[in-house]
């Protein structure tokens, strides 16, 4: 009994290392890298993307949903407090961003069909976008601190 329960937690914990590992920070983004100081201007600061992929980020668990890229759409070195970065487009998009402290965060329909998530601290921000029904569409990933 005892072997068969550490066998379960064995594999359970394979498989969610296995999806977690689908989205790879470590790539280099599709649409840049970018680096921005507490009190940046252009506040908000916007890089045009091309959201949606073919991973489904509801494999990462919580609130996460749409279709997204493997490589991150964008990379944010921030040095500052708090941020807030969000998408915008005419398409139902949503967001997940690996924030400094390894976790994922993630967010639909924030405002309206656009998604944004406000997250605290310095370091490196890996941001996918994407699109609720599949596909891809036109959008931009803002960032800001008001």
């Amino acid at each position: 009994m005892i072997a068969r329960t550490v066998a379960c937690a064995a594999l359970a914990a394979l498989a969610i290392g296995a999806t977690a590992s689908a989205q790879d920070y470590r790539l280099n983004p599709n649409f840049g890298t970018y680096s921005l100081n507490a009190g940046f201007l252009p506040d908000p600061y916007n890089v045009n993307v091309v959201a949606g992929g073919n991973l489904n980020a509801g494999n990462l668990g919580g609130s996460c949903r749409g279709s997204i890229s493997n490589a991150p759409d964008v990379r944010l070195n921030f040095n500052g407090g708090r941020i807030s970065i969000g998408a915008q487009s005419g398409a139902d998009t949503t967001i997940v961003v690996n924030g400094p402290d390894g976790r994922w965060y993630c967010n639909d329909d924030f405002d309206g069909l656009n998604p944004q998530v406000t997250l605290s601290g310095s370091g490196q921000y890996d941001i996918w976008v994407g699109t609720y029904s599949g596909g891809t569409a036109n959008a931009v990933v803002y960032f800001t601190e008001y």
